[in-house]
Parts: structure tokens; C-alpha cells; sequence
């Protein structure tokens, strides 16, 4: 069993020692789409727009920036 450690910096590492997956996980702006999406383990789990986004607009942005796909 895996477990996803949510609070570290981006929310993408996993807490045991095997090797870490590929696999999308963590929020990532989706270009195409407009939106930003979560992941966990590769499968989305939540969308939102970045109009209707409550984070803060320093993390919009870091994000689109950063974590695009």
C-alpha cells in the first residue's frame, strides 16, 4: 500500500521506500482545458477553473508556470 504525503511542497512523494511512480500526482494546470486538476496516483480527481480557484493567485500562477500539461 502506498500512501501520499499531502502536505510537503508539492504533495508528490511517496511515503515508502519503493520506488516512486510515474504517475501524475499533485495539482497541475491543464492548458487545453483551462483548468487546474488533481491527481493521485495518475487518476484526476478534481478540476476547477482558475475563476472559480480559492487559492491564492501567487499559487495560481506558480502552478501554471510550474506544473503545466
Amino acid at each position: 500500500m502506498k500512501q501520499l504525503t499531502l502536505f510537503d511542497d508539492w504533495g508528490a512523494e511517496l511515503s515508502d521506500s519503493a520506488p516512486q511512480d510515474p504517475s501524475l500526482n499533485g495539482f497541475y494546470y491543464e492548458r487545453l482545458s483551462d483548468r487546474f486538476v488533481s491527481f493521485a496516483l495518475g487518476i484526476r480527481h478534481f478540476e476547477v477553473s482558475p475563476k472559480e480557484c480559492d487559492f491564492p493567485k501567487e499559487w495560481q500562477k506558480r502552478v501554471m508556470k510550474d506544473r503545466a500539461i
